[in-house]
């Protein structure tokens, strides 16, 4: 599964897009240093969210939407189309 698209199953799962998510784990006062097992933590009590998919969201509120080119372009499993990723929704992209 690409990053992106465990994002796209947060939102499915969760109902909030990545960025809607971003700015309530902001509120909660989570950052860049906040350790992983407590945004999991939050995921799951929350929103019922699974270790796998917390941990892409933990990517993001830690690092950024940007990712590693490694898997851009790729024909795996794992790949992305991008090296950025897209925290606006699925609605909003482009068809």
């Amino acid at each position: 599964m690409s990053f992106q698209a465990y994002l796209d199953a947060l939102e499915t799962k969760t109902g909030r897009t990545p960025q809607e998510l971003l700015d309530e784990a902001h509120a909660k006062g989570f950052g860049t240093d906040t350790k992983a097992g407590v945004v999991c933590e939050w995921l799951k009590d929350d929103y019922g969210v699974g270790r796998g998919h917390a941990m892409a969201f933990v990517h993001v509120l830690t690092k950024g939407p940007q990712i590693s080119d490694k898997h851009v372009g790729t024909t795996g499993v794992h790949r992305d189309e991008s090296n950025l990723l897209r925290l606006d929704g699925i609605a909003r992209r482009d068809s």
